[in-house]
């Protein structure tokens, strides 16, 4: 019973509870339980970004404080706030509400599920709940990575 409502609780952050109702017109991202999505930044989108909803232990998870995807102060990492890709003034920052060339995330064979953006106007931006609890949320997320891992998952 545990494990049934710790997945119902996963796939709600994930999916969300929107006030518009999903249909495949507002929601493109149909994401199978247990895909992991990966994130690729830069002009080219060739620079990998760590994965988006891997567990906090995962050596390649943004949500891993110690590994280089999950430091804050790594240059690659999404939660470094003076970098690249965590700047709100970069245009490849998910958090800059104006980027023009924010992260993409996939799979791992390279289906597009959406643009990683705060940037509401963006064609083709990420409808996922857990997208937008990351964006409304990433100066806060930075301070304490593992500790809201452990309030979302």
């Amino acid at each position: 019973m545990k494990t049934f409502l710790k997945s119902l609780i996963i796939i709600f952050l994930l999916f969300g509870c929107s006030k518009v109702s999903i249909s495949e017109e507002n929601y493109i991202s149909n994401i199978p339980y247990g895909t992991i999505l990966l994130i690729y930044g830069g002009k080219e989108h060739d620079e990998y970004l760590g994965k988006l909803n891997a567990s906090k232990y995962d050596s390649e998870s943004i949500w891993n404080q110690y590994g280089k995807y999950g430091s804050r102060y790594n240059s690659k990492s999404i939660w470094n706030g003076y970098g690249t890709y965590g700047s709100k003034y970069s245009s490849y920052s998910p958090f800059n509400n104006y980027a023009s060339n924010p992260p993409v995330l996939v799979d791992k064979n390279g289906k597009f599920y959406g643009y990683f953006t705060s940037n509401k106007y963006k064609s083709q931006r990420a409808k996922l709940k857990l997208v937008d609890i990351i964006c409304e949320n990433h100066e806060a997320i930075s301070e304490d990575v593992s500790g809201w891992y452990d309030k979302i998952f």
